[in-house]
């Protein structure tokens, strides 16, 4: 476990003012400003030449036209942050921080050492954003609706509607926006075949078994059901669940002390959110978890909360998949 955790790794404004204010600076700007019509805005060399821009994308908040390739593109959520990363685009600002992480994440390496922290992720900096003159904003509707139109004006905007359980659709409208379709294919593509690769010998070399995670919250603690980032993980390694955790479309099991036996399986996985220590350290010594099955069998594993749960993304995937090759001792089919 310790191998594991050795081993990895900011109220809005009022919108009469933003308005204002955004207003000001655009004018200021004009012609030139990242915000100007798709006619002030010639394709680039490179788009030009591949004939893939100017485009229309749809998302959730309707349809952007993007003029050229985007060369300066601002993520105002961390799983968007790392989404154009593993495309390759130009990140010139994003949200680092996520609740209680701090700063983009270590793995994100030297991709991110020029990139600006827009952030909070509740209110992201919109001077700041301007100022970097963006030509491409990407967000979530979940996140950041009220800012759409603000943002719209700096800079075409796209918005993805939520995350989590949408990571690899949101990975795939990145990539549309960016013109990099085929690189979110091949990387969402070459994902599934490691997952499966590394789920099979999961299961031949284990015989099958059901698989449980749970997170310590400051609040409820959950079980994390298949429709979720780590549970889209696991179901994309062919590795079962518990017949009480098989709901299609519900996200979470929430459970007291009392209904410890929910949480059980054959292996149980296990993260702890900041504010949750308290509440792992009694589920932990309850009588009723000494008594799981899976702990009975040694099959009790603490992951990496920022991983299994907040990076929803390639990236995180990876991770996990690694996670789960070391744990069950398998090879990780890189």
């Amino acid at each position: 476990m310790t191998t594991l955790l050795r081993r990895r790794w900011r109220h809005r404004v009022g919108a009469f003012a933003l308005m204002t204010a955004l207003a000001a600076g655009l004018a200021g700007c004009g012609a030139d400003s990242p915000g100007g019509s798709a006619d002030d805005a010639a394709p680039s060399p490179d788009a030009a030449a591949d004939g893939a821009f100017p485009r229309t994308v749809g998302h959730d908040k309707g349809e952007t036209e993007i003029p050229a390739k985007p060369q300066r593109i601002v993520a105002l959520d961390n799983s968007l942050v790392e989404a154009v990363v593993a495309l390759d685009g130009p990140l010139v600002g994003g949200v680092g921080g996520y609740r209680n992480l701090d700063g983009f994440p270590a793995y994100l390496g030297d991709a991110v050492a020029d990139t600006v922290d827009v952030g909070p992720l509740e209110s992201p900096n919109l001077e700041e954003i301007m100022r970097l003159e963006p030509d491409l904003i990407v967000s979530a509707t979940v996140r950041h609706d009220e800012l759409y139109e603000t943002l719209s004006q700096i800079a075409p905007t796209v918005f993805v509607a939520t995350t989590g359980p949408t990571w690899k659709d949101n990975i795939t409208l990145v990539g549309e926006a960016l013109g990099e379709e085929d690189a979110a294919a091949e990387q969402l593509s070459a994902y599934e075949t490691r997952a499966a690769a590394i789920g099979e010998a999961v299961n031949a070399a284990h015989g099958d078994p059901t698989v449980s995670v749970v997170r310590f919250l400051d609040g409820p603690t959950r079980i994390y059901l298949p429709h979720t980032f780590s549970g889209i993980i696991l179901a994309d390694m062919g590795l079962a669940r518990p017949e009480n955790q098989r709901d299609p479309e519900e996200f979470s099991i929430e459970i007291s002390e009392e209904q410890i036996e929910l949480a059980d399986a054959d292996v149980i996985f296990y993260t702890t959110y900041a504010g949750g220590e308290e509440r792992r350290e009694r589920f932990l010594a309850n009588p009723l978890w000494q008594r799981l099955g899976a702990v009975a069998e040694g099959s009790v594993h603490e992951v990496e909360d920022a991983i299994w749960m907040t990076s929803v993304s390639l990236q995180g995937a990876h991770q996990v998949l690694d996670d789960m090759a070391e744990i069950f001792g398998v090879d990780t089919a890189e």
